[in-house]
């Protein structure tokens, strides 16, 4: 009768040991696909980020709040790139030179100020590059997903762009993007539910963003930095 029973206990002892391994891996498992859906919105989120740096540079200093004319812009404009010919050496910096004096006197045509300046090898040129050859060469990159968050089944990223006034009493113009947990954790069953509830509830705490965000739309302006950085 004692063996018997030490045979079920061994047995129970067993099953106990696999349920307590099986539950770790799965725990294991879920937290990888967790943090590997959070990269891929990350991702986006960069690229999010340098199509609306790139906007504002072609767009008198304004970031962009509509889609639609975000990818447009992605996808047919342009901007400016230096094309550099020659340094300027300490000698010619001693005697006051810069980069832009130097490309203005050379854009000046004048012979013997650029004999004098010894800038015969010196060019700044600038040409236009298309938005796509600048930021987005690599493959794989597609324009028209830029507003939709990974694994959210159609859901968009919210852009906000506005100006927003310092407490200097500066104007400064600021963007916000954002992706909310609830989005890009769907379909991970009731524990992507529970994570859902306890980040929520953790960011509620905090006064912090249930999700994953790029920039700040408020004087408290961070240079766009995403909510994870």
């Amino acid at each position: 009768m004692k063996k018997v029973t030490n045979g079920v206990l061994a047995v129970c002892a067993l099953g106990l040991l696999f349920i307590c391994i099986r539950s770790i891996r799965d725990t294991q498992n879920f937290d990888a696909q967790v943090a590997a859906r959070e990269s891929v919105v990350k991702a986006r989120l960069i690229e999010i980020r340098s199509a609306q740096e790139a906007f504002k540079v072609r767009n008198n200093g304004v970031y962009c709040d509509n889609w639609n004319q975000l990818i447009e812009f992605v996808k047919n404009d342009s901007l400016p790139s230096v094309k550099k010919q020659g340094v300027l050496s300490d000698e010619q910096m001693d005697r006051g030179l810069t980069e832009s004096k130097a490309a203005a006197i050379v854009n000046s045509g004048d012979l013997a100020a650029i004999k004098e300046y010894g800038l015969e090898n010196f060019r700044r040129d600038t040409v236009w590059v298309s938005v796509m050859d600048s930021l987005f060469t690599y493959n794989g990159f597609n324009a028209d997903s830029l507003r939709y968050i990974p694994f959210a089944e159609g859901d968009t990223f919210e852009i906000i762009a506005v100006p927003t006034t310092t407490r200097s009493g500066t104007i400064l113009q600021v963007m916000e993007c954002n992706a909310p947990d609830t989005s890009f954790l769907k379909g991970m069953g009731k524990e992507g539910k529970r994570l859902i509830y306890n980040r929520n509830e953790d960011a509620e705490a905090k006064g912090a963003y249930p999700g994953l965000k790029i920039g700040e739309a408020s004087p408290n302006w961070n240079n766009n930095a995403g909510n994870w950085e």
